[in-house]
């Protein structure tokens, strides 16, 4: 198992209890997975470099993961699909 970085985007119109879903809903595809997470931290609303689907605002947040490198396309796919996720990146530690 590798230890990443993923930092996603949640687009500014989803409400508060939307954003806790999101993040409730890909820490639990970590851990079934049979990977670990060892933080996530809420960076809050920031300003995007440049506009995304006319909106200029995002809600920030990064989680560190410890997860199988196979499992990582899948869950990229799953961010892609996923309504109310602006952009994501992974990063290897």
């Amino acid at each position: 198992m590798s230890r990443y970085e993923l930092l996603y985007i949640i687009s500014a119109d989803a409400a508060e209890d939307e954003r806790e879903e999101l993040i409730a809903k890909f820490r639990a595809y970590v851990e079934n997975k049979g990977g670990k997470i060892e933080g996530v931290e809420k960076w809050g609303m920031r300003k995007l470099a440049y506009p995304i689907n006319f909106k200029n605002e995002g809600f920030y947040v990064l989680m560190k993961i410890e997860m199988p490198n196979s499992e990582i396309d899948a869950m990229s796919k799953l961010l892609n699909i996923t309504d109310g996720i602006v952009r994501h990146q992974f990063a290897r530690i």
